[in-house]
């Protein structure tokens, strides 16, 4: 399990990405379950495997391709995370949030982060999308933890972790296309077990409306380096207690099938927008 000390410096990568493609996008997306469509929707420029990118780690989990991408998307300049390494898989969160340092090194301003979660609000479907006004960290690990990147806070005010004016160009952009969003508080747990009855009825109290696997560290090291974020969700199920069948990453991955097209809509919508803003 390599950490932040066995890593490469992010500004390496980072070069390597310049090198490899004269493109220079400021805002970046890391696309989890439920938005990989959106790569027929991007005019691509580039495409690199994580396996060539010092520092990346391959991801092990269906659905996360681990490929970077760059191109057009909706006619704005954007830098494509396919893909995505997860706390679950092993890692240290250090390799986890790697890639998000290599963006802020490589002079992203704007990320956003995608990810399928359970629906813990009654009201949502799955099928919906949740744009992330909040989030709380239950994965018992801090990122920002350790040995301090030279130059950043050391103690990082979260506030307003997820910027409000990328989240008023998602809900432009769902509004542009009739898509019903939704928003809410993602709470994100370790993995790789899907939560009990027990922990959904605590995690309705403390104000989440969604919960996943991801996403929380990503937003912190963004935010640490000076990246906006923005975050948005699918929700794929209904969480443990709540529905009738059981969990499983099958059924996440039948509904992210099912609201491919929608998915990649919002994005595009998203990024054009984005170049105009």
């Amino acid at each position: 399990m390599m950490g932040r000390m066995d890593l490469p410096d992010p500004k390496t990568t980072a070069a390597q990405l310049r090198k490899a493609c004269p493109l220079r996008p400021t805002l970046a997306l890391v696309l989890g379950s439920g938005f990989h469509h959106v790569l027929t929707e991007l005019d691509v420029v580039r495409k690199l495997p994580y396996a060539k990118l010092r520092g990346f780690p391959q991801p092990t989990v269906n659905g996360h391709a681990g490929e970077l991408y760059f191109g057009y998307l909706g006619g704005t300049p954007v830098l494509v995370l396919s893909g995505r390494a997860h706390f679950y898989e092993g890692h240290a969160l250090d390799t986890v949030t790697f890639a998000v340092r290599t963006l802020t090194a490589f002079g992203i301003r704007d990320l956003v982060l995608t990810n399928a979660a359970g629906g813990i609000n009654g009201r949502f479907r799955a099928g919906d999308f949740m744009v992330l006004t909040d989030h709380i960290n239950f994965m018992g690990v801090n990122p920002l933890r350790g040995p301090n990147v030279p130059g950043l806070p050391r103690f990082l005010d979260l506030s307003a972790t997820y910027d409000p004016a990328l989240r008023a160009l998602v809900e432009a952009a769902a509004k542009q296309i009739k898509l019903k969003l939704r928003s809410g508080v993602y709470l994100a747990v370790s993995g790789p077990s899907y939560e009990t009855p027990a922990e959904i009825r605590a995690f309705a109290q403390w104000g989440a409306d969604a919960v996943g696997m991801s996403t929380v560290p990503e937003a912190m090291v963004a935010r640490h380096g000076g990246l906006r974020v923005a975050g948005i969700s699918c929700i794929t199920n209904a969480a443990a207690g709540l529905g009738q069948a059981t969990l499983s990453h099958a059924e996440v991955l039948e509904t992210a099938e099912r609201v491919k097209n929608a998915g990649a809509s919002l994005l595009k919508t998203l990024a054009s927008l984005h170049g105009k803003a």
